[in-house]
């Protein structure tokens, strides 16, 4: 993948910059939808962002994190061409890629902690 965008809401922020920071390390760039602060703030907006970054063609496939996964996904599966998963550990993730071409992958902070998801 060639450039992927993020978002997340106030509970993943944290999660979400140390895991950019993480990717650019690595030479992978980073579309960065926002939250850009651990101010409190609603999902729905930043898996808005992310969708239709990955549908216009902005990034080849997102990242979203909120505290479970599961609304941020809820949010971004709304948008046609978005195939977006929640994941709780690396088989699944690989799997849906794989075998289901998931574009957007989904996760809660609160749940995967700090390890996997780098």
């Amino acid at each position: 993948m060639k450039k992927i965008a993020f978002g997340c809401d106030h509970v993943g922020f944290l999660l979400k910059t140390e895991i950019v920071a993480h990717l650019q390390e690595k030479g992978i760039e980073v579309l960065d939808k926002g939250t850009w602060s651990g101010e409190r703030t609603d999902y729905p907006l930043y898996a808005s962002a992310v969708a239709q970054a990955v549908v216009n063609g902005e990034a080849e496939g997102g990242i979203l994190i909120c505290g479970t996964g599961v609304g941020i996904s809820i949010t971004a599966n709304k948008f046609p061409g978005i195939r977006a998963v929640v994941c709780s550990e690396p088989y699944s993730a690989l799997l849906s890629r794989q075998h289901n071409n998931t574009n957007v992958l989904a996760f809660g902070s609160r749940v995967v902690g700090w390890i996997w998801p780098k």
